[in-house]
């Protein structure tokens, strides 16, 4: 090839319906695949969250991973940590679904429509799976970001400790995904995505932590949350080895037909094909 010709990058292709390796593209057989995920610590499921169609295929692999594993638990990103009780009441029976969203405050801290969340909620409710609240409280992430972990007082961290250096590639990645260039990614704007990483990962290590404390083996714990805070290891993943988790499973859906094997290379552990999905959902203005 000579110099002036364009470099065309290798690619393979993604059978609908199909469990991938994005570091080699070849086709993984379910059962092996959820085996292996079954023995780690943590499995991550990365979702965009107005996409019902991920929320259908968390809920077909948290079903898997529950069969093998009965006593996992599933942490979600939706719920800061102060609800925790709201949760575990509802697992327990103790209020219909109108009451759970109201007093999970739904609409204030999240926003998504309910409806594509709720298969999730209620499968957790009807196999006995506790529900982690994994979230934090909202202005810490913004008072972080302007003023640093060092001015908050640790009385004030909602139960935090600080975030881990970012991984090398964690700016050039947020770039990516924001459609902007690595040097116009602040400071300010990684210490504040930090904020979520370490609150998803604190607050699965505690629920781990606490089984232990019971004299149980600690759980599997499945997080549900944002693909930003999961893809190639840099967000929740690199917080949590930092806390001594190092056995994580990462699952990530798509909708491609095709991949450029470089971009999805260390992407995570699989990559499984949906079906198109629908329309987007609308969200509200979360504002807790």
């Amino acid at each position: 090839m000579s110099a002036d010709q364009p470099r065309i990058s290798p690619s393979f292709p993604h059978p609908r319906a199909a469990w991938l390796d994005p570091g080699t593209g070849a086709r993984l057989e379910p059962a092996a695949l959820m085996a292996r995920m079954a023995r780690r610590q943590v499995v991550l499921l990365g979702e965009t969250h107005d996409v019902a169609e991920i929320h259908r295929w968390q809920l077909q692999v948290a079903t898997c991973l529950h069969l093998l594993r009965p006593d996992m638990q599933m942490g979600f990103e939706m719920f800061p940590r102060r609800l925790q009780p709201v949760l575990d009441r509802w697992v327990a029976g103790g209020m219909g679904t109108a009451e759970f969203l109201e007093q999970a405050e739904w609409e204030k801290v999240w926003g998504f429509p309910p409806e594509i969340y709720l298969p999730l909620f209620h499968f957790c409710r009807q196999q006995g799976v506790r529900m982690l609240a994994l979230n934090c409280h909202r202005p810490l992430v913004t008072r972080v970001g302007k003023e640093g972990w060092d001015a908050v007082p640790e009385e004030e961290r909602d139960g935090l400790t600080p975030s881990a250096a970012p991984t090398a590639g964690h700016r050039a990645y947020i770039a990516m995904l924001t459609g902007r260039r690595p040097e116009d990614i602040t400071d300010r704007f990684i210490r504040a995505q930090q904020v979520w990483d370490r609150a998803f990962a604190c607050n699965i290590v505690q629920a781990r932590r606490e089984a232990e404390a019971e004299g149980l083996p600690a759980p599997l714990v499945v997080g549900i949350m944002g693909r930003g805070h999961v893809d190639y290891g840099h967000g929740t993943p690199h917080q949590l080895r930092d806390l001594g988790v190092t056995e994580i499973g990462i699952l990530l859906p798509t909708g491609d037909g095709e991949h450029d094997a470089a971009r999805v290379a260390g992407i995570g552990d699989a990559l499984f094909r949906l079906d198109p999905p629908e329309p987007p959902a609308e969200r509200g203005r979360p504002t807790a």
